[in-house]
């Protein structure tokens, strides 16, 4: 017999308890959503599995995964989204201000690479930036560990991206060692899978969840997986919690993510204050303080330019189009202007 899920099962809480008019309560039903379709959304509540189409005032781009509605009684159709206590998106690709979601309402990132070649710090600070821009706990999931004779250093190399990140080595394969994921995964939890294809993640689902997908291998020459996974969805897990594992995703735009940025690298984003100019680069002025923790080896060079190409993305990224026609013009007028002087 399947016990009948809570809304506290779930993931209800207060903040959205407290969203509810007064003649909401009792005359509409809360939902969780599970999968986002092209005309309608698939959810949970507390009489079960409901799909639910959307008025014409509402489109599916506005719902995530995650996400908690409001419904007719009859469950047939969503009324209205509830304010997110979270919301895990990244820079779109194509548009400027624009992001794409990713996942609502989660409480853990599970930040997932291999100890292997796929094992990248540029992408994890990329993903440790939208984790803390989204108010989201990161954990690090280094997958394969049974497959390399010096795990110790991929887990060095994680952890040095901040002293309290939580990092964690395992087989995925082994029902065992996933028990070390408990504290993030318990009742009414919400945590999202990411990271590259080929990495484990659908291995990770299948022990988590007990739901078993097929899974595909990987490029020896790189540790490039084929996507396995190909939608979102909510799915419960063994030990009553919930689970989003998003596709593996080769681009990871950061868009609007300056305070993630300067969370992750809050070595060097504390000491911008400390600079004698305002608007210092970092590259030679005098008086920067910057420059001061490289030559005392505080900071790395390496890890300056990370953080500063991360911030130059996140600003072009978070233009309007005006603005960015804008930049474009005067980038333009300037090398035409060079290519006068260049002719004289």
């Amino acid at each position: 017999m399947t016990i009948p899920l809570t809304n506290a099962d779930l993931g209800w809480a207060a903040f959205y308890n407290s969203q509810l008019d007064i003649d909401e309560i009792g005359a509409v039903t809360p939902a969780r959503v599970s999968g986002v379709h092209r005309t309608r959304i698939a959810t949970l509540t507390e009489s079960g599995p409901v799909d639910l189409a959307l008025d014409a005032g509402h489109s599916t781009g506005e719902i995530a995964v995650g996400d908690w509605v409001l419904c007719d009684p009859a469950g047939a159709r969503m009324i209205r989204r509830l304010d997110r206590q979270s919301t895990l998106q990244r820079g779109s690709d194509y548009v400027y201000g624009e992001r794409q979601l990713i996942a609502a309402n989660i409480d853990t990132l599970f930040i997932t690479t291999s100890c292997n070649a796929d094992f990248n710090v540029a992408r994890l600070e990329r993903y440790l930036a939208l984790a803390y821009d989204a108010d989201v706990t990161p954990v690090i999931l280094l997958t394969k560990s049974d497959q390399t004779d010096d795990v110790q250093r991929y887990i060095d190399d994680a952890q040095a991206l901040g002293p309290d990140l939580a990092v964690v080595a395992l087989d995925a394969r082994d029902v065992t060692e996933t028990t070390k994921l408990a504290p993030w995964c318990g009742k009414g939890q919400t945590v999202a899978l990411a990271g590259s294809s080929g990495v484990g993640k659908t291995t990770l689902q299948n022990v988590l969840t007990g739901v078993h997908e097929a899974t595909q291998g990987i490029r020896e020459m790189d540790a490039k997986g084929r996507h396995t996974t190909t939608a979102r969805y909510l799915r419960a897990t063994l030990s009553g919690g919930w689970l989003i594992d998003t596709p593996g995703m080769r681009g990871l735009g950061v868009a609007d993510v300056v305070a993630g940025i300067n969370e992750v690298f809050s070595e060097i984003s504390t000491l911008e204050d400390q600079c004698r100019f305002r608007d210092c680069k970092h590259e030679g002025e005098p008086g920067c303080a910057v420059a001061a923790a490289i030559e005392a080896g505080d900071v790395t060079p390496e890890r300056l330019k990370r953080f500063q190409k991360l911030r130059r993305e996140d600003a072009i990224a978070t233009e309007t189009v005006a603005q960015a026609r804008e930049r474009n013009k005067k980038f333009t007028k300037g090398v035409k202007k060079a290519m006068k002087k260049k002719k004289r």
